[in-house]
């Protein structure tokens, strides 16, 4: 019973996921995933890859995601996963490329700059 291992990343959050053959267990950090993602939206998109393949109940899931926020690990989750599926099968590719779940997003916060109080609101100006 081979374990296969997917690290997705999204923002600042890291996931790895640990896919093995199973009855369907999901477990995210070290808690049930229902109880991890306090929204069904956020849930669903995590578990979107197994969802698309069909595939919940063939595999036991064990996901470790530290950093960002809640958006973030689940996009983060969601990465790992599909990443971890296609090391598995890589039949299931095609389909999951096609719905984009392959594709790391690169939207990143934005850095402060000097002589501003964020990255791009700047200090009322003063002519006078």
């Amino acid at each position: 019973m081979k374990q296969h291992i997917g690290v997705g990343r999204r923002k600042s959050a890291t996931a790895r996921c640990y896919l093995k053959p199973g009855k369907g267990q999901i477990r995210i950090n070290h808690r049930e995933p229902g109880e991890y993602f306090c929204h069904l939206w956020q849930l669903e998109h995590a578990l979107e890859p197994l969802d698309l393949l069909g595939v919940t109940r063939e595999f036991d899931v064990t996901v470790n995601v530290r950093g960002g926020g809640i958006t973030g690990q689940a996009g983060a989750v969601r990465l790992g996963i599909a990443r971890a599926l296609v090391e598995i099968n890589p039949d299931f590719r095609p389909s999951l490329k096609a719905e984009g779940m392959l594709r790391r997003d690169p939207r990143t916060v934005e850095r402060k700059k000097y002589g501003q109080p964020k990255a791009r609101k700047r200090f009322q100006f003063s002519k006078r």
